[in-house]
């Protein structure tokens, strides 16, 4: 993958049809179950960890006065959650060391 690639739950599927031998719709359908499980737990508040990849997690973030940048307008900003990724540190070397 180039640095304008993406890689889609459609290839990711597919990588698992092709190392575990199951079905393109079973295996479309366990990335599908997985991305729904980790999507319930984020939405409920929980953050996500997956060892050796990296975390997600959530932030409450503040009201607070921001800019316009066009017209040095102030206007308040509402508060919000976010979030956020933090890669492991074996995925920071494997990035690192391609």
């Amino acid at each position: 993958m180039g640095s304008t690639d993406t890689l889609t739950r459609a290839e990711i599927a597919e990588a698992i049809h092709k190392k575990l031998g199951l079905s393109r719709a079973e295996s479309l359908a366990m990335v599908e179950a997985i991305l729904q499980h980790m999507s319930t737990a984020l939405s409920s508040g929980e953050n996500v960890k997956i060892s050796g990849f990296g975390t997600f997690l959530l932030r409450d973030k503040g009201e607070r006065i921001g800019r316009n940048p066009k017209t040095g307008v102030e206007v308040p900003i509402t508060p919000r959650r976010v979030m956020t990724f933090r890669a492991s540190q074996m995925l920071k070397d494997r990035i690192a060391g391609d």
